[in-house]
């Protein structure tokens, strides 16, 4: 089954574009389409959570715990 497709075209200011090539090279994602495929799963994931009435918490190396700020 051949999954259909839609091309599109950004434009990006550098500063994006940075962090998108550093995103490819530090998840060794094979293309910036995998890495932005990726961000929209992890951006709809968290956007379902929050909607939900859920928090999200970091905990940081020492084990501390902070409730992360969603900017939605």
């Amino acid at each position: 089954m051949v999954k259909k497709t839609t091309r599109v075209q950004l434009e990006l200011p550098e500063s994006s574009m940075e962090r998108l090539k550093a995103l490819r090279d530090k998840t060794e994602a094979v293309s910036y389409a995998e890495v932005i495929k990726n961000s929209l799963r992890l951006y709809e994931a968290l956007i379902n959570e929050a909607e939900s009435g859920n928090q999200l918490y970091i905990k940081d190396a020492k084990g501390k715990e902070a409730t992360y700020k969603l900017i939605f």
